[in-house]
């Protein structure tokens, strides 16, 4: 083997390890940041983010009280109350750019106007006061 051949050999084999160590760098970067990144909405093909009225739940359900999904309800709860989605639904509500990462605490009838109804503290840490228009997206995951 001459001697400017072994060079591009070797000179190859630093190249590609190079390469190799930089690829399981950068996969090792990407995973530690999704996990760091925690939930994320389920935005993609055939889902995304939707509109809905919401209002706050006011006295019902009681605090103290346990909710239809059995959830003991506090003045803490961060949750949404809906006629339909299942009990636990992991979800995104969004209010003047401030998102909050809930889930479905209570099913129950809802005011006619509204889709939602939010507990208090989901309502007070988006910054909703009576009804209004938030948009929402399943969480992925």
């Amino acid at each position: 083997m001459s001697g400017s051949f072994a060079q591009r050999v070797l000179a190859l084999a630093g190249a590609a390890l190079l390469a190799g160590v930089l690829a399981v760098a950068v996969a090792h970067q990407t995973r530690t940041s999704a996990r760091a990144a925690g939930p994320q909405p389920a935005v993609g093909a055939g889902t995304g983010w939707h509109t809905a009225v919401a209002g706050v739940t006011g006295d019902y359900p009681d605090a103290g009280k346990r909710s239809r999904c059995g959830w003991l309800l506090q003045p803490d709860t961060l949750g949404v109350v809906h006629p339909v989605l299942p009990c636990g639904a992991k979800l995104f509500v969004e209010l003047n750019g401030k998102r909050v990462y809930t889930e479905v605490v209570d099913r129950a009838p809802v005011p006619s106007r509204e889709d939602f109804a939010l507990t208090p503290a989901l309502a007070d840490r988006l910054g909703l006061t009576g009804t209004r228009d938030v948009r929402w997206a399943f969480a992925r995951g």
